[in-house]
């Protein structure tokens, strides 16, 4: 039914624009219910047409306002509303060029782009492109390119209007056979200016075959405009434009000329890596001459090219051991120019490679090295030199010329090099005679230290000296246990609870974990959910189907946290195990990921038997029927969070693998008819305050520190006393609470003396939880601690897991 308006209702304003009075303040008001559980879409829809509204009015948001307002209306993604979800895309594109951080909707719409509902696909495609930038760009490719041949018009036709570089190309072959066409396209893309680099290397490759097909020089208008390309800011159409240059048929010195110029600029580069390349393939004699040209300039060139240098050194050296005076002399000065960690690393251990490969050549290369941790400003290369003096040193001929440099170490450097210098110290006291005495008045003054593991060591050894048995020296202070400490004392433990005639076997006993290298092996996950691509599940979404399959698991709730793999062996022992820790509300499910790596064993009837430190009570196990060899398999341990004490989150399990085994025949992996029980200790479990918590992001952290507000607020001031650095206060703390940093605070600004970090989360049972450390740097890390959260409980826990 349409209404009638008569001339009394027009003159009263019946029918008038409804938004004609909107005010923004109270439209950003009302954008308040987008976060109100649940989503009312009508009422959402119209606060979304009137923020639009006052867009296309010209009303001035600001960033703050419109970054806010943006971030509530992402949370409407949750709603299926068709026309709500529409209007979001809309809100999205016109707000992109106001709002920060608008990226933040990505996943959403890629989410939406890669559907099944074509409804949503072209529009979001729209909104995606809107908000992409370079970085971007390759992680939606792939989904565009296949956008472009959809099947369904409505997602080809978005994705090609969408695109820039691809609807140039489009432009172009739609004009191709028509030069006056592409000239004049050239003409207004050329003269209004691109904001894309793929845009801008599309066009020189269009300017450059036209100027082939035109036969045109220097002299013509799109030679110009390649030319001005050099000067582009970004390095890939710089590229372009001088590819395009030197391939040109009949092309001039004058012509070549801006294209090579625009190169000379990184000639130190290039230059770098043509001498490293020749000391990789140069003859022996060459070497001298070699190294000469590139000290003129080796300073010069950044820390990642230097590096180059420095492994190039390093396989010179180990081709022609006898130049390694010249080499050493080379790598010395470059140790004392000023440079980052990863630089210095690379120059110690060419010199440590070089010194364990030329032994005549050890003093000089000792010598360097003592003369660098003088100043080093890096705990891992001090150590790992001082480990280094304590296994050379003592078997040089003037040994005693090394003691000053390892305890001015003691007196002056942090807790971690003064233990590594203790140890070092004692294996001088273990090898020389002349020594111990020196030593020995050394190491009982580092008895008195303030380092509790400093102490230790220095009490340790000074007694395994004053007996001055060579067998207790090789066994404690040259070699040690191999062996986990707290994994042969649970064996040793085990073994007097279950007497034996069998004596106890070392081979029981997991070995100390490695430390973390470059390359870390991983296994890969043992099942995986077949769901289709498109719908990419998250990690946690497989795991929570996986545990929802097993009937021992049901009644949970839903899972609120998977960790990352654990490692609970050595990657060489006989079976091989990892554990994924997965959060519920009152529960933790631990699941161990078990390979068997001996051929001649079947294993059947396996679980991880778990033994808490705290509260934390084990209330089932379902283990794994078979392991077969080289076919991973898992079982599970579920254990109760405890109830009495709400801050006890963090507990330690001792973990021993029971199977029963029976034997193989390798060949045909027929398992023989008996079989006996049989246990494998691992490595200990932690379980930290960051397992019961999940990261969340707040873009406005002081909005949602004064949402919480001070009911709940706590504060007590740390000293940090194992950190020298803001840089690793921070990185310290995030990693120990498992917590989101927020507005960048996780970046420390240079010169810096104090910093504030600010940390968001939600804990175990859906309470927020905000963090704001104050951090002060003088002697050592002052750090003031303000938590606040919904729960006073989770406050406690905080900050009793900081102290």
């Amino acid at each position: 039914m349409i209404k009638k308006f008569d001339k009394k209702d027009e003159e009263s304003g019946s029918g008038s624009n409804p938004f004609q009075h909107l005010e923004k303040s109270a439209v950003l008001q009302e954008a308040r219910i987008f976060n109100e559980t649940p989503i009312n879409p009508r009422r959402c829809l119209h606060i979304l047409t009137k923020i639009i509204y006052l867009l296309n009015q010209g009303e001035h948001f600001g960033t703050t306002e419109a970054t806010e307002a943006f971030f509530a209306m992402t949370r409407l993604f949750q709603s299926n509303d068709q026309t709500l979800r529409r209007m979001c895309y809309l809100t999205i594109k016109e707000m992109a060029n106001i709002s920060e951080d608008v990226i933040i909707v990505t996943s959403s719409l890629t989410k939406d782009m890669t559907g099944k509902e074509d409804v949503y696909r072209g529009p979001a495609i729209r909104a995606l492109c809107r908000i992409t930038d370079t970085t971007m760009l390759q992680a939606i490719e792939r989904y565009m390119k296949q956008a472009i041949v959809d099947k369904v018009p409505s997602v080809s036709s978005s994705a090609l209007v969408s695109s820039l570089y691809h609807a140039l190309g489009l432009l172009y072959h739609l004009r191709k056979n028509d030069r006056l066409a592409v000239t004049k396209m050239l003409n207004k893309f050329t003269k209004s200016g691109l904001k894309s680099p793929f845009a801008y290397c599309m066009m020189i490759r269009i300017a450059s075959k036209l100027l082939e097909e035109t036969e045109g020089g220097h002299d013509s208008p799109l030679f110009d405009f390649i030319e001005s390309c050099l000067r582009n800011k970004h390095e890939m159409v710089v590229y372009e434009a001088a590819s395009a240059i030197v391939h040109m048929p009949n092309c001039t010195a004058r012509e070549l000329a801006p294209a090579v110029s625009g190169y000379t600029t990184s000639y130190k580069y290039i230059a770098t890596l043509a001498i490293t390349t020749l000391l990789k393939t140069g003859s022996e004699s060459s070497v001298d001459r070699l190294m000469k040209q590139i000290s003129s300039f080796v300073s010069e060139i950044s820390d990642e090219f230097k590096v180059v240098v420095v492994q190039a050194i390093s396989a010179l050296c180990q081709k022609y051991p006898r130049k390694h005076s010249v080499m050493m002399n080379f790598l010395s000065n470059m140790l004392r120019d000023d440079g980052g960690f990863e630089y210095k690393r690379a120059i110690v251990d060419c010199i440590i490679s070089i010194i364990e490969e030329n032994p005549e050549s050890k003093e000089t290369g000792l010598a360097h090295l003592c003369e660098f941790i003088e100043d080093c400003e890096h705990t891992v290369l001090a150590t790992k030199i001082l480990h280094l003096l304590g296994k050379e040193g003592p078997r040089t001929p003037t040994p005693s010329k090394y003691i000053r440099f390892i305890f001015n170490r003691v007196v002056l450097e942090s807790e971690a090099v003064r233990a590594a210098a203790v140890s070092a110290l004692a294996k001088f006291g273990a090898q020389n005679d002349d020594l111990l005495p020196s030593v020995l008045v050394l190491m009982k003054r580092c008895m008195m230290d303030s380092d509790d593991e400093v102490r230790d060591r220095a009490t340790f050894y000074m007694n395994v000296l004053q007996q001055k048995q060579k067998a207790l020296n090789a066994a404690y202070i040259f070699n040690g246990l191999s062996v986990s400490v707290p994994g042969l004392e649970k064996s040793l433990h085990q073994y007097t609870l279950e007497p034996s005639e069998k004596p106890f076997d070392m081979k029981t006993v997991p070995l100390a974990t490695a430390p973390i290298t470059e390359q870390k092996t991983e296994i890969a996950p043992v099942a995986t959910s077949k769901l289709p691509e498109k719908l990419a599940p998250s990690r946690q979404d497989i795991y929570q189907e996986q545990l929802a399959a097993i009937p021992e698991f049901k009644g949970l709730g839903p899972l609120f946290k998977s960790s990352e793999p654990v490692q609970l062996t050595e990657a060489e022992t006989e079976y091989v195990v990892r554990c994924i820790k997965h959060t519920f509300a009152n529960h933790m499910i631990f699941q161990f990921d078990c390979t068997n790596t001996l051929n001649d064993q079947l294993l059947q009837r396996v679980l991880v038997q778990m033994e808490p430190s705290e509260a934390y009570e084990v209330l089932n196990y379902v283990p794994a029927p078979s392991l077969p060899y080289s076919q991973p398999s898992s079982c599970y341990s579920l254990v109760r969070l405890p109830e009495d004490d709400p801050t006890a989150v963090s507990c330690t399990f001792s973990c021993t693998m029971k199977y029963l085994v029976r034997d193989c025949d390798p060949n045909t992996g027929e398992p023989d008819d008996d079989g006996y029980d049989d246990e494998y200790v691992l490595e200990d479990l932690e379980v930290t305050v960051a397992d019961h918590i999940q990261k969340v992001l707040k873009p406005n952290f002081g909005a949602a520190w004064d949402e919480i507000g001070d009911d709940n607020e706590k504060e007590e001031t740390f000293a940090l006393a194992t950190v020298r650095t803001l840089d690793e206060a921070v990185n310290n703390i995030i990693s120990f609470l498992g917590m989101q940093p927020c507005e960048r605070s996780d970046k420390v600004p240079e010169n810096k003396n104090s910093h504030v970090l600010f940390l968001a989360g939600v804990f175990r049972g859906g309470h927020d939880v905000l963090v704001r450390a104050r951090l002060a740097l003088a002697d050592g890390v002052t750090m003031q601690v303000t938590v606040r959260s919904t729960d006073e409980n989770v406050v406690d826990v905080i900050l009793a897991s900081v102290g």
